[in-house]
């Protein structure tokens, strides 16, 4: 097939280091490229790929210093993706809701996939005004909020099989990674340790909206002993990080859309301590690849449980889920409904 990928140029894809969506748009470019179809990434020009690149800003958004509206790169990518439409039997694109009425205008068969938080009042009328579109939800439970839009699947993310792998370390501390905001709550999992006895390692990044939350909050409860923060990691170095925790902790206190963090822990066979919140239980298998708890008191009994699962049996749930071939598979199986000829529009009610 000939497919479009439309990645966010906020970050390059893959990222240099956080950046979920952008990984995620990475590991399927590349799979659906392994498995011999022609792909066209629409991103930013630091991008690295298998795929044609069309780079439409020189840099990630992120890092060039002298960009004052993230919007106007955004605007153009879009434009030129709909004037080189008719070469692509499918649009993939993952902007959210920034493509509708646009894509809408044109005729060939496009897709979105929703990566962020749907929760929020203002997208309902969004979504109203374009109960056609086909979205694809990231889990089932980032559908809640909207359950007038016409969600035509849920494709959870998957990781190549062998980018993070189990490394011979002995599991010796607790781990947190991600991202420094209110809504991860680095502050309970160092509550959590501390009341386990056991050392956390915190390798996140601290976005500029939540450096005040990050100086106010968390530094004074990072000591350099108990706990360390090891700053912003990429993938080469998590291998390493999560196979040395005994467990990730995901303390998250919002409805999170997916947490790729989870899925990197088990595939390198380091079972998951997660909070009850958004799609938490469909990624964690309670007593198998980890634990699904309900407040403190609960994780800090599931970390005296951790060496009950073993990490064989985390990895192997890994495997068997959360690969980016079955990823690439599931997607491949809605373009070519959506790119078959005088089929009618695609909607699934669940």
């Amino acid at each position: 097939m000939r497919i479009a990928q439309i990645a966010p140029l906020t970050e390059s894809v893959p990222p240099r280091l956080y950046g979920g969506t952008e990984r995620v748009v990475s590991f399927l470019t590349e799979e659906l490229v392994a498995m011999g179809h022609d792909v066209t990434l629409f991103a930013s020009g630091d991008s690295k790929t298998s795929a044609e690149l069309v780079p439409i800003w020189p840099t990630a958004l992120r890092f060039d210093t002298k960009l004052r509206d993230a919007i106007a790169p955004h605007m153009t990518m879009l434009e030129q993706v709909c004037l080189r439409a008719h070469e692509f039997d499918i649009l993939h694109c993952h902007l959210d809701y920034w493509p509708f009425s646009l894509f809408s205008r044109q005729p060939t068969p496009f897709i979105n996939t929703l990566h962020g938080r749907l929760d929020l009042p203002e997208l309902q009328a969004v979504y109203d005004n374009f109960p056609d579109v086909p979205l694809v939800s990231i889990s089932d439970a980032q559908r809640a909020p909207l359950p007038q839009a016409n969600f035509v699947a849920t494709v959870h993310h998957g990781l190549p099989f062998d980018l993070l792998t189990p490394q011979p370390v002995e599991p010796r501390y607790l781990a947190f990674l991600g991202r420094i905001c209110p809504e991860k709550r680095a502050d309970r999992a160092i509550r959590i340790a501390r009341e386990t006895g056991i050392p956390l390692k915190i390798a996140a990044k601290v976005d500029r909206v939540d450096e005040a939350y990050f100086q106010e909050v968390i530094a004074p409860m990072i000591d350099g002993t108990t706990v360390q923060l090891i700053g912003e990691i990429d993938d080469r170095a998590k291998p390493e990080f999560l196979s040395g925790a005994v467990g990730l902790l995901v303390p998250i206190d919002w409805p999170e859309p997916f947490g790729l963090v989870m899925i990197e822990a088990m595939a390198c066979g380091t079972p998951v301590i997660a909070y009850d919140r958004g799609s938490v239980p469909e990624i964690v298998e309670h007593g198998v690849n980890g634990f699904v708890v309900d407040n403190d008191e609960d994780a800090i009994h599931a970390v005296s449980q951790l060496h009950r699962l073993p990490r064989q049996t985390v990895r192997r749930s890994f495997e068997q889920r959360f690969t980016a071939t079955r990823m690439a598979q599931d997607y491949l199986a809605l373009y070519r409904h959506l790119a078959a000829p005088a089929r009618p529009a695609l909607r699934v009610v669940t």
